[in-house]
């Protein structure tokens, strides 16, 4: 399997190169992915023993893989945003193989008549799963993934029975912090554990003696300490990952459970988590002005940590599934909204917990008045809806 990762790094590499040369041609031509997939048949003949043992649709998968990057960066410039050129991937940073029909390079549960799970993969052979649960549904795409040196499958299904549950008449706003992982309309708070703080001391120490060792060797001629330092920042990276998936799904079952409507913020959290822009001194050339940037660059971390759009992506499917309704709405002055009369103002938020209105006088914690703005806004939206 780690041949296959690296063949197929070495295939995605070789065709964002070809593009680059063809663009940096005089005729500036541009090379698409149907041109580069019609060059499979001649690559995997000409080299037989190596991208020639490889699941054709596979392959086909990773050069749509660089055209997606490719399409994201033209993407990005025509929006006049930072474009960001698509790069070569090293060889201990291309961590995944897709395959877009299950049976066609691959087959989940290729022994079936055996007690033990398998998933059988074309030029490796067939390889025992530890299935934590069943599969539901009609497996439809089999993608194998390595995480520091643990190795998962990952199935996406069609025709997945959905498992309503029973109505409960109840409805929700939820307001997203940082103090607070999240903030319902009713008042309950779930506790924000901050997995990537807690654990970043031990996160430093593990970098700190992966920097002793030098950067460009290649990794086959590292030696076991450099090996063993690398592995114990991917197992550090990939605890805290877990334990921040484990949160999400936890907070987003208990709300599926307990209300039949969950509204939240429609949050531009890539926008929010922005550096920020620097100051230019108009009187002074050269010369720039204090712009927060330590305090944003400390909050952007915060908000990575709690990982929201992770956690709105699992709310949704858990909400799908379970037959409930998930409602996003408009953000913007959700925080400076009084619950009670509707007035907006900037002083209406006091501090980072209080809001006191400064019109009728209303007081509450300011992220529950935020949710019960973000309920009420949901209930306008389904009420036009209707």
């Amino acid at each position: 399997m780690r041949a296959m990762l690296a063949d197929h790094c070495d295939l995605y590499n070789a065709a964002l190169q070809e593009r680059r040369d063809a663009y940096a041609h005089p005729s500036k031509t541009s090379v698409r992915y149907g041109d580069q997939s019609a060059q499979l048949k001649d690559i995997r003949t000409a080299d037989p023993d190596g991208q020639g043992r490889w699941s054709f649709s596979s392959q086909q998968a990773t050069l749509r893989r660089l055209n997606k990057a490719f399409e994201a960066f033209f993407r990005r410039i025509r929006n006049g945003d930072e474009p960001g050129y698509p790069r070569f991937k090293g060889k201990g940073h291309f961590d995944t193989v897709d395959f877009p029909k299950d049976g066609d390079g691959c087959r989940w549960n290729s022994t079936p008549h055996d007690t033990q799970v398998r998933v059988r993969l074309q030029g490796v052979g067939h390889v025992r799963v530890h299935q934590h649960r069943p599969v539901q549904g009609r497996v439809k795409t089999v993608s194998v993934k390595r995480e520091a040196n643990r190795w998962f499958v990952v199935l996406s299904c069609d025709d997945v029975p959905a498992e309503p549950l029973p109505a409960t008449g109840r409805a929700v706003g939820i307001d997203m912090g940082v103090e607070h992982f999240a903030t319902t309309s009713d008042g309950e708070r779930f506790a924000n554990p901050r997995h990537a703080r807690r654990a970043a001391d031990e996160l430093a120490e593990a970098q700190r003696a992966l920097d002793a060792f030098p950067k460009r060797v290649r990794k086959s001629l590292r030696t076991k300490k450099h090996r063993q330092s690398a592995r114990r920042v991917g197992k550090l990276h990939a605890k805290v990952r877990r334990q921040r998936l484990d949160h999400h799904h936890k907070t987003a079952l208990a709300l599926v459970r307990a209300h039949d409507v969950i509204a939240h913020e429609d949050l531009n959290i890539s926008g929010m988590t922005a550096a920020a822009k620097p100051k230019a001194d108009s009187d002074q050339p050269g010369v720039f002005l204090p712009n927060g940037a330590t305090a944003k660059s400390g909050l952007n971390r915060s908000i990575l940590d709690a990982g929201w759009g992770q956690f709105l992506g699992i709310l949704a499917g858990k909400a799908e599934s379970a037959g409930r309704h998930v409602i996003r709405v408009d953000a913007r002055n959700t925080s400076r909204t009084c619950a009670e009369c509707g007035h907006v103002a900037k002083e209406n938020r006091v501090s980072q917990a209080e809001f006191v209105c400064g019109r009728c006088g209303h007081a509450a914690n300011a992220d529950v008045n935020a949710a019960i703005n973000i309920a009420t806004r949901a209930g306008l939206a389904l009420s036009d809806a209707a």
